[in-house]
C-alpha cells in the first residue's frame, strides 16, 4: 500500500488499468468482508475492496490536505482506461468529518474496483504494476447480526430538552435554524459485517446513495454535489414527513408538507445556502423556485435539485468542501448554528453528516451527505439522526422525526 504524506517525498506512481467485463451480478454481493468500499444507487455505482493509497486527515485543513494529496497522486499515475466513463480509471472514496475538531476523515484509493454505468460493467485494479484484471466472483453471504439497541449520548426526553432550547435561542434571535442530530448504538456478540447491512440498504432504499467508507456506512437520499464533465448538481433535502404505509393518507400527507410553513421555511434555508455556495463557481445556476416531495419507504421530504455549469477547475472534492456544510446540516446562519450544535448537541458527530462519496483524476465524482448512517466498529454499531429545527419546532414531534430516521439502519441490522 502506498501512503502519501502531505508533503514530499513522492511514492511509486500507481498503475491502473480498467476493462469492460460481463455482468457480474449486484455489485454489493462481490463485496468481501475485508476493506470493502461501497458507492451504490439503483444497481449503478462503484464498490471495490484492498487499499493500493490512502491519506488520514484532521482538522480544518482536512478537505485541502486531501485535495493536494489526491491531485499529485493522480498527476504521477500511469492509467490505461480502456473503458472512459463517469468512475473507470483511476478514482479514490472518501468520507470526512462534519466538524474541525477532531475532523478525523479519510481518502482510500482500492486495488479493486467494479463498477456499473447503465449497460457497461468493467473492473479497475490499482497498484505499483499492472494487474490482470478478470471479472470478480460472488462472495459468500454475509451473516445477520444479533444486535440489542440502547441510548446513545442523550435519552429521548433528554433530546427534547435540548431541541426546546434551540426554540428557545431561535426565537430570541440568535439564530434562524439549527440541524440537532442524536444517537442510537447497537452492540453484538460478534463483530458486524457491514456487508449486512449495506445489502438489505441497496434492496429497500434503491433510490438512495448506499455506501460505505472506513467504517461509516448508510444509504442517503441528499447528493451534496456531482461533478460530471462540467455539470454539476445538488439534491437538497430539507422538511420531512413520516409515511403510515397507507398510500391514500401518504398522498394527503405530501400535500400537508408541501404547504407547511415550518418546512418551506426550513427548506428555503438549505436551498438558498448551497445556491450561494456554488455561484462562485458556476455559471448558469438553475434554483427552481418549488421544491418537489421526495418519498422514501420511511418517510417523504421536500427536495429541490440545484444545477450549474462549472465556471473553474475546482474538483468535486472542492465543491463539497465550498458546500460543506450547508443549511440542511448545519443551520443558519451556519457560523452561529455550529457554535450551537458544538454547545448543545452533547456528541460527537464524527463523520455523520459530513461528505462521502468519490473522486476521480480528472476531479469528477459524486459526493452525499452521510445521512440515514451509522459507524461499525467491531460489534458496536452506533447510529445517527438529525432534524433542523426552527421557530416553532415541537420537540416531541423532533423527536418522532429522528426516530423515523433510525429505521432505514436500524432495519437493516435486523434479520
Amino acid at each position: 500500500m502506498t501512503t502519501l504524506a502531505a508533503g514530499p517525498p513522492q511514492p511509486s506512481p500507481l498503475v491502473v488499468r480498467s476493462v469492460a467485463i460481463s455482468d457480474p451480478g449486484p455489485l454489493v454481493r462481490l463485496l468481501p468482508q475485508d476493506d470493502p468500499v461501497a458507492w451504490v444507487r439503483r444497481g449503478e455505482g462503484l464498490v471495490g475492496w484492498g487499499e493500493a493509497a490512502r491519506i488520514d486527515t484532521r482538522g480544518a485543513g482536512r478537505f485541502a490536505d486531501a485535495e493536494d494529496w489526491w491531485a499529485r497522486l493522480s498527476a504521477g499515475a500511469v492509467v490505461r482506461d480502456e473503458v472512459d466513463v463517469p468512475g473507470s480509471g483511476l478514482v479514490a472514496f472518501g468520507s470526512f468529518a462534519f466538524g474541525d475538531d477532531p475532523g478525523e476523515s479519510v481518502l482510500v484509493v482500492p486495488e479493486v474496483v467494479v463498477g456499473r454505468r447503465r449497460d457497461t460493467w468493467w473492473v479497475t485494479t490499482i497498484g505499483s504494476s499492472l494487474s490482470n484484471t478478470t471479472a470478480p466472483e460472488p462472495t459468500s453471504g454475509p451473516a445477520a447480526p444479533e444486535v440489542v439497541f440502547a441510548d446513545g449520548a442523550l435519552s429521548g426526553a433528554e433530546w427534547e430538552s435540548v431541541v426546546a432550547d434551540a426554540v428557545r435561542r431561535i426565537e430570541s434571535g440568535d439564530l434562524q435554524k439549527v440541524v440537532l442530530a442524536r444517537d442510537l448504538v447497537a452492540e453484538s456478540g460478534a463483530p458486524v459485517d457491514v456487508r449486512w447491512p449495506l445489502s438489505r440498504l441497496v434492496d429497500t432504499y434503491p433510490t438512495c446513495w448506499t455506501f460505505h467508507v472506513g467504517g461509516l456506512f448508510g444509504a442517503t437520499p441528499e447528493m451534496l454535489v456531482r461533478r460530471e464533465r462540467g455539470l454539476v448538481t445538488s439534491r437538497v433535502l430539507a422538511g420531512t414527513i413520516r409515511r403510515t404505509g397507507d398510500d391514500e393518507h401518504d398522498l394527503a400527507l405530501a400535500g400537508k408538507l408541501a404547504r407547511s410553513s415550518k418546512d418551506l421555511e426550513e427548506h428555503e434555508y438549505a436551498v438558498r445556502s448551497v445556491a450561494d455556495a456554488l455561484a462562485p463557481h458556476c455559471t448558469s445556476t438553475n434554483v427552481p423556485e418549488s421544491p418537489f416531495v421526495l418519498h422514501l419507504p420511511n418517510v417523504m421530504h421536500l427536495a429541490t435539485d440545484v444545477t450549474g455549469v462549472v465556471s473553474d477547475s475546482t474538483t468535486s472534492l472542492g465543491l463539497a468542501a465550498a458546500l460543506h456544510p450547508s443549511a440542511a446540516v448545519g443551520g443558519t446562519p451556519t457560523a452561529a448554528a455550529v457554535d450551537l450544535i458544538n454547545e448543545i448537541e452533547g456528541m460527537d458527530r464524527g463523520r455523520y453528516a459530513g461528505p462521502v462519496g468519490w473522486i476521480d483524476a480528472c476531479g469528477d465524482g459524486e459526493w452525499g451527505i452521510a445521512l440515514r448512517s451509522a459507524e461499525v466498529q467491531g460489534s458496536r454499531v452506533r447510529l445517527f439522526a438529525g432534524c433542523g429545527i426552527v421557530a416553532g419546532s415541537d420537540p416531541e414531534a423532533e423527536l418522532a422525526e429522528s426516530q423515523a430516521k433510525f429505521v432505514p439502519v436500524r432495519d437493516a441490522l435486523g434479520t
